[in-house]
C-alpha cells in the first residue's frame, strides 16, 4: 500500500537471483494474530509456485526464529517472501536481489543390497555443522558434537551392524548429508536421485547424545502423526524398556527442520528420531557442543533401539503408511 517496510521485517527464501513482483505476481496469504506463522509458512515450502505472505506484526519473534533456519532446504519450488505487516495490503511492490554463491559439497552414501534391490530403506544424519564464529573463551569451533556428529555415529554403527547380518529383505543406504545447517542442499540433491515411490523408510538420526524430557531409554519422532512409521517402531520394542514418543515440540516444526523433510514431500515416511530438548537444550548451535556433554552409553542404547526397531521395515515384513501433508 506505498509504505516501505523495514528490512528487518522481510524474508525471502529460493534461489532466484532477482524477484520483481506487483500485485498479483504471486500468490498472497494473510496470516492473522493468533495463528501460527511457522506451521502455515513451513506448510507451503512443499508447494511449488511464488507466494508473497504477509504476517501480522505479532511474529516477530518467529521471524527471529526462521532466521536462524536454514531457509534454503525448502527452495527448487519457487519463492516465498515473508512481510510483517499491522495490516493485511491491497497492493505490494517486491523488489529482491541476491546473490547466489555455488560452493561444492559432497554426501557419503554406503548401500547393502537387499532381495529387493528397488526397495530402500534410509538410515541418514548430517555431519556438517556452523564452522567457527565469534570466540568465547579462546574457543572460536563449534563442534557440534550433538549436532550431528551423534547422528552420523549412529549411521555408521548401524551400517557395520546390518552388514554383520544376512542380506536384507529391502535394500539398505547409509547416508551422512552435507550442508544441513547451511540450507539442506545435500538431502535436496539426494532425494532427487531417487524415485520416491521406491523409498519405503527413512531413518533421519538428529541430535542423540543427551537425554530426552523423559530421561534414558526414550526418544522421539518427528510428524509422529504423518504416517504409522512411530507406531510400527513403538510395536518392534514391546517388552523392552525403550519407548519412542511423538515429538514435544510441536510449534518448533522439527518434522521440516532436518534432513527427512525433502523427502517427506514427497510422500515418503521420512522422519527424524531426536532426544534433543529443543526448549532447554544449553549447548544448541555453541562453542560448547563438546564430545565431553554427551551420554555415550545412552546414545547406544538408542542405536540399538533403532536397529531393533527397524526390522520389520528391513524384513519387509511392515510397510509404513506414505506421509501425507
Amino acid at each position: 500500500d506505498g509504505v516501505q517496510v523495514d528490512a528487518a521485517d522481510v524474508l525471502v527464501f529460493g534461489e532466484s537471483e532477482q524477484i520483481s513482483w506487483k500485485t498479483g505476481d504471486a500468490e498472497k496469504t494473510w496470516i492473522e494474530k493468533g495463528v501460527n506463522m511457522g506451521q502455515k509458512v513451513f506448510g507451503m515450502t512443499g508447494e511449488k509456485g511464488n507466494r508473497i505472505v504477509f504476517a501480522d506484526t505479532s511474529n516477530r519473534r518467529v521471524m527471529k526464529r526462521f532466521r536462524s533456519f536454514g531457509l534454503q532446504r525448502f527452495s527448487g519450488m519457487g519463492n516465498i517472501v515473508v512481510v510483517l505487516t499491522p495490516k493485511d495490503p491491497a497492493a505490494y511492490q517486491v523488489e529482491v536481489k541476491n546473490k547466489i554463491i555455488a560452493t561444492p559439497y559432497k554426501n557419503v552414501v554406503a548401500t547393502i543390497p537387499g532381495k529387493r534391490k528397488d526397495e530402500y530403506v534410509i538410515f541418514s544424519g548430517h555431519y556438517d555443522h556452523i564452522g567457527t564464529g565469534k570466540p568465547v573463551n579462546g574457543d572460536s569451533i563449534f563442534n557440534g558434537a550433538n549436532d550431528d556428529a551423534s547422528g552420523t555415529t549412529a549411521v555408521i554403527a548401524l551400517a557395520k551392524y546390518f552388514r554383520q547380518q544376512p542380506k536384507p529383505e529391502r535394500t539398505l543406504l547409509f547416508v551422512a548429508f552435507t550442508a544441513e545447517e547451511s540450507g539442506g542442499y545435500g538431502a535436496t540433491y539426494f532425494s532427487r536421485q531417487l524415485a520416491p515411490e521406491k523409498v519405503m523408510a527413512m531413518f533421519n538420526i538428529e541430535m542423540i547424545g543427551t537425554d530426552s524430557k523423559w530421561g534414558k531409554n526414550s526418544a522421539y519422532i518427528t510428524g509422529y502423526d504423518k504416517s504409522d512409521f512411530g507406531s510400527l517402531l513403538q510395536e518392534n520394542l514391546k517388552g523392552t524398556v525403550f519407548n519412542f514418543y511423538p515429538d514435544p515440540y510441536p510449534d518448533q516444526n522439527l518434522f521440516f527442520r532436518s534432513d527427512n523433510a525433502t523427502l517427506a514431500r514427497l510422500g515418503v515416511p521420512a522422519h527424524t528420531i531426536s532426544t534433543s530438548k529443543m526448549d532447554a537444550e544449553k549447548f544448541y548451535h555453541t562453542v560448547d557442543d563438546e564430545l565431553e556433554t554427551l551420554d555415550m552409553d545412552n546414545m547406544t542404547e538408542i542405536i540399538k533401539a533403532i536397529a531393533e526397531s527397524s526390522k520389520g521395515i528391513i524384513s519387509g515384513k511392515q510397510t509404513p503408511t506414505r506421509v501425507k501433508l
